[in-house]
């Protein structure tokens, strides 16, 4: 692992260059090349390929992308350079598992293959969005961890609010809320009778390292078996209050993860620069925070979601791209077009994740309606999202292709103009979080539909 200390150094004394220059001159230009160079063309007839080679050449094409025009920190406007034996070699010494839970939940993170029959990890729960008040916090994560037996860890809900506060960053706010958040999350997973689960989204309240700092308080913190995400900037760049995190989280010797959500239809251009552009980052989080864990999230830049037809096809091949060439384990979250108490939602998120199990990814259940609505969300979509990911190990990529194709066509002209679905307060029981019978009426309906098409349900 590169010491912190020197990614810092590289980071004030790097080469200098504008944000603007490094985005439209150093970085595009280059994916655009490497796609030529490496012949990597998208076939919308197979969303998740089963061509050894093209995964691995999408591999190579990242490598080359990391060495050529490096990791760019916003602040110094300079970059943080690698050479490609600098990479490789960390490639071979990075970690291949994170520990993380305690008691009866703890758990090994392990990497998985294209077409494995191991179970993915269940990262389920509320994928960071926000939610309005305490009580719709505490009974989102109760039920996460009661409904959803198979999840090996939690990811909480934002807050929106402290004591009727909206919470505004960098303030005293944030550090509240950020305390408060843990202090929830704990309580809630005690009720439900599993205080071992792991917390792997850290504090989705902190926008700051200080933030984050509040929330390690050994009296009512996060745990070293937490899990810690770090943010990735799009593309391929970081900060240095991201870097801060990473200095502080290596201090406690800490599992930390690189997130990053390369966008499609931006400098990583269409679905070939945007897969290339996806690997490359789990490389930059190996790199420059020390990763034993990636997750990636990449999104349209128009309808800023990860279910159209490319999307797909770019978190099937980037899963098949490092799982073949990487020993750290990759995570593939989701963000989806519609909303809560809608088909369309449990359809998207059953696409994606059969796509990503059957390519080598383990998963985070993702953001619901985009991520962008506060309260909407239930324990309906998690639930439904966690049983068809662990139900997909073992479908071989030619099948899951064939499903995931049909699972598209039922929603694919949807995309554009999305059903919104409904909020927490109308899908669920306010004091017990208890989802509806209408939303378990759909829940059934629609896995009755994935089974239909070969996905074999545990229950």
């Amino acid at each position: 692992m590169i010491p912190i200390i020197e990614i810092a150094k590289r980071a004030l004394d790097g080469r200098p260059v504008l944000e603007k220059e490094y985005d439209m001159r150093v970085f595009s230009p280059r994916v655009r090349e490497l796609v030529k160079e490496y012949g990597i063309s998208f076939d919308s007839d197979v969303l998740v390929p089963s061509d050894d080679g093209l995964a691995d050449s999408i591999f190579k094409a990242a490598v080359d992308l990391i060495c050529s025009v490096g990791v760019y920190c916003k602040d110094t406007e300079r970059v943080i350079a690698f050479d490609e034996k600098e990479v490789r070699n960390e490639l071979k010494t990075s970690f291949d598992h994170a520990l993380l839970g305690e008691g009866m939940e703890q758990r090994t993170l392990l990497p998985r293959k294209p077409d494995s029959k191991d179970r993915p990890w269940i990262f389920a729960g509320a994928g960071g969005v926000t939610v309005s008040d305490e009580s719709i916090f505490m009974r989102l994560v109760e039920n996460y961890a009661k409904r959803i037996p198979i999840a090996n860890a939690i990811t909480t809900p934002c807050l929106l609010s402290v004591d009727g506060a909206t919470i505004r960053a960098r303030s005293p706010l944030e550090i509240e809320g950020s305390i408060r958040t843990v202090v929830l999350g704990r309580e809630a997973l005690r009720r439900a009778g599993r205080p071992g689960l792991p917390i792997m989204n850290a504090i989705g309240t902190a926008e700051s390292a200080i933030a984050l700092a509040s929330g390690l308080h050994p009296d009512f913190g996060l745990r070293k078996t937490d899990g810690y995400m770090v943010a990735e900037l799009a593309e391929l760049k970081t900060d240095l209050d991201l870097l801060n995190r990473v200095a502080l989280l290596q201090s406690l010797n800490v599992p930390i993860a690189g997130i990053y959500g390369p966008i499609y239809g931006g400098f990583a251009g269409g679905a070939e620069g945007t897969a290339i552009t996806s690997t490359a980052f789990h490389i930059q989080g190996i790199l420059t925070y020390g990763a034993s864990w990636t997750l990636c999230f990449p999104i349209h830049v128009k309808y800023t979601s990860s279910s159209s037809p490319e999307l797909i096809w770019i978190a099937s091949t980037y899963a098949q791209a490092v799982s073949r060439n990487t020993k750290v384990p990759a995570l593939y979250y989701n963000y989806t077009a519609a909303g809560p108490c809608t088909e369309m939602v449990l359809q998207e998120f059953a696409a994606e994740f059969i796509a990503a199990v059957s390519s080598g990814a383990s998963i985070e259940t993702g953001g619901v309606a985009k991520g962008k609505y506060f309260d909407y969300l239930t324990p309906i979509e998690p639930m439904f999202a966690s049983e068809v990911a662990y139900a997909a190990a073992g479908i071989t990529r030619p099948d899951a292709n064939e499903i995931v194709k049909n699972l598209v066509s039922k929603f694919e002209d949807k995309i554009p103009n999305p059903p919104k679905g409904r909020r927490f307060q109308e899908c669920c029981d306010i004091l017990t979080g208890e989802p509806s019978k209408e939303c378990f009426s759909i829940y059934e309906k629609v896995k009755k539909e994935v089974s239909n098409l070969g996905i074999d349900f545990l229950y």
